[in-house]
């Protein structure tokens, strides 16, 4: 189950950076080179640590923004 939180909560903030990078291309004059190679990583990062630090001091119910309500829990060795 760890595998498919972290795979999810992963790939959630993955599309949503994406999704807004695509966006913002036609409101800007960049190459769709410099858009997928710059805008995607920065709001990818950007979205996952807003939502975790909300989920961390706000409420865990921020969590589902990230594709899964919890963080994966490890066994510690």
């Amino acid at each position: 189950m760890n595998l498919y939180t972290s795979l999810v909560r992963t790939g959630v903030p993955a599309a949503v950076g994406w999704l807004v990078a695509v966006a913002l291309r036609y409101g800007l004059d960049l190459d769709a080179t410099a858009v997928t190679g710059v805008l995607t990583p920065v709001t990818t990062f950007a979205y996952y640590g807003v939502f975790r630090l909300a989920e961390e001091h706000v409420s865990p119910r921020f969590g589902w923004l990230l594709g899964y309500a919890r963080p994966p829990q490890y066994e510690k060795a």
